[in-house]
C-alpha cells in the first residue's frame, strides 16, 4: 500500500510538474517572443540567439541545461537531477513545438503581453519548485543558494535576471525591450514568490469548544496536525475551559474548521497568519 501510495505521489509530482513547463513554454512563445520582449534566465538567453540566429529556443535551451544539469545532479542528489532531466526536454520540446505554430502575438499590446507572459512564466516556475522540480537554468542557482542560505529564489532569479536583460541592450540596442524585459522579471519574480508563499503559508487556530477532547481527536486522526490543550478561564462567566492550539497550513485550515463545525457548531474558533513556522512538517531550521 505505502509503494502504492508513494508511485501515486511520484506521478501526481510529475503531473503537476509537467503542466508548469507547458504554461511557461505556452507564455514565453505566445506572448512574449512575437511581441520582441525579453524576460530572464536561460530562456532568455535562448531568446537572444533566437533573436540574432534564428536558431530554435528549444534547441539553446536544451544544449545550455546539459552542463548545468550535471551540478544540480552533485549538489542537489539525484532525485532532484531527474526531475530537472526530465523538465528540461519537455520545456524544450514545448518550446519547439510551439514556435511553429504561434508565429504571430496573440495579443498585440506589448504591455499586457508583458504583464501576462510574467504571470505565466513565473507562476508556472513556483508551481514547478513546489514539486521539488526545477527548470534548470538560472532556476538552478536559486536552488543551490537557497539550499544553504534563507533568500528567497525568487529574488536569487530576480538579481540573476537583471544582468541577463540589462546585456541584451548590447545586442538589441533598443531602451524599450530593455525597460519591457525589467516589467517581465518584476511581475515573473513576484509570482514566484506569490506561488511559494502560498503553498507554505501557516495559520495558528485557537479552538474554544466544550467538545475539545472529540475535536482534538478527530484532528489528529484526520489531519496529522498536533493539538495542545490550554486550560483558560472565562472571565464573565468564571469557568475553565480547555482551549486548542493547532498550527498548520493555510490550505488544511479548511478541514480542521469542518472537523469543528461538525462536532460544536458552537465552537469559537479565532484563526491568524504566522510569520514562519519551524519544525517537523513545516519549514527546516536554518
Amino acid at each position: 500500500m505505502a509503494k502504492k501510495q508513494t508511485f501515486l505521489n511520484h506521478i501526481k509530482q510529475y503531473a503537476i510538474i509537467t503542466l508548469g513547463l507547458v504554461v511557461m513554454a505556452f507564455g514565453w512563445t505566445a506572448f512574449l517572443i512575437p511581441n520582441d520582449l525579453l524576460g530572464g534566465g536561460v530562456s532568455g538567453i535562448a531568446t537572444l540567439i533566437f533573436w540574432s540566429t534564428g536558431l530554435s529556443t528549444g534547441v539553446t535551451i536544451l544544449a545550455v541545461n546539459a552542463v548545468l544539469i550535471l551540478l544540480s545532479i552533485r549538489v542537489l542528489g539525484f532525485g532532484f537531477g531527474i526531475k530537472t532531466i526530465y523538465s528540461i526536454i519537455v520545456l524544450s520540446g514545448s518550446f519547439s513545438l510551439f514556435q511553429m505554430y504561434f508565429t504571430e502575438p496573440l495579443v498585440a499590446d506589448k504591455f499586457l503581453s508583458a504583464i501576462v507572459g510574467g504571470i505565466l512564466g513565473g507562476g508556472s516556475v513556483g508551481l514547478i519548485f513546489t514539486q521539488g522540480g526545477s527548470t534548470g537554468g538560472t532556476d538552478i542557482i536559486a536552488m543551490l543558494v537557497n539550499k544553504y542560505r534563507n533568500i528567497s529564489p525568487g529574488k536569487i532569479i530576480l538579481f540573476i535576471d537583471v544582468f541577463i536583460i540589462s546585456s541584451s541592450y548590447i545586442i538589441l540596442q533598443s531602451i524599450e525591450t530593455l525597460v519591457y524585459g525589467f516589467v517581465v522579471m518584476g511581475v515573473a519574480s513576484y509570482t514566484i514568490d506569490l506561488v511559494l508563499t502560498g503553498n507554505k503559508q501557516s495559520v495558528q487556530l485557537f479552538v474554544f469548544s466544550s467538545q475539545a477532547s472529540a475535536i482534538a481527536d478527530r484532528i489528529g486522526n484526520e489531519t496529522g496536525r498536533g493539538v495542545t490543550f490550554i486550560k483558560g478561564t472565562g472571565w464573565y462567566t468564571k469557568k475553565e475551559h480547555d482551549i486548542l492550539m493547532v498550527i498548520t497550513k493555510r490550505m488544511e485550515s479548511t478541514q480542521i474548521f469542518r472537523i469543528v463545525r461538525e462536532e460544536d457548531p458552537e465552537a469559537f474558533v479565532s484563526l491568524n497568519t504566522v510569520m514562519g513556522v519551524y519544525g517537523k512538517g513545516f519549514d527546516i531550521i536554518r
